[in-house]
């Protein structure tokens, strides 16, 4: 029985693949996913869970280049390229994602509560309010500020709850057209 290197029976596997030999796809496929496992825990030790989705890219491009192979060269260079490239990409990705990151322990006075909100946002919104029919206006205030339902605010308007809900509808399409165009 003949002992193989990783890379001869990689190859053996992967040449047989692209003849078309599924079994032997499959196979290389499998004994790729442990090695690029072994390659990954490697070089990034302290991402061990980002590790089987790298193995799923670096599949993926694989398979996607294989085309691309030329088989008087050593498979595992060319896997190897493919797989640092990946990892180079994940490296870029997540040092993007992180830097979004910056902590705001030192930031605390961003957070600080103003005691005037509450009065602020009420006269504001009394404001707004202010630009809208009355039949508009009121049905915002009973149904959306007081929390009744549409039946009460009908009952309290005299109109009816279609009407009600419609002027809601267009009473806040009115008051977003109006709030973008102060922007």
């Amino acid at each position: 029985m003949a002992v193989y290197s990783a890379e001869e029976r990689l190859k053996t596997l992967f040449v047989a693949g692209l003849a078309g030999d599924a079994s032997g796809y499959r196979s290389f496929l499998s004994e790729l996913t442990r090695h690029l496992r072994g390659y990954l825990r490697k070089r990034i030790p302290q991402l061990h869970d980002d590790v089987e989705d790298l193995v799923q890219e670096i599949l993926l491009a694989v398979h996607n280049a294989r085309h691309t192979y030329r088989p008087d060269e050593p498979l595992t260079a060319w896997v190897h390229a493919i797989a640092r490239y990946k990892l180079m990409d994940f490296f870029r990705t997540r040092a993007r994602r992180e830097s979004l990151h910056d902590p705001l322990d030192e930031h605390d006075d961003i957070f600080a509560e103003s005691a005037d909100e509450p009065t602020d946002a009420h006269r504001d919104i009394g404001k707004l309010l202010d630009h809208l029919p009355d039949k508009q206006r009121l049905s915002i205030v009973h149904v959306k500020l007081q929390g009744l339902s549409v039946a009460e605010a009908s009952r309290l308007t005299g109109l009816s709850e279609s009407a009600v809900k419609v002027s809601i509808h267009r009473g806040l399409k009115a008051l977003a057209t109006y709030v973008r165009r102060m922007a």
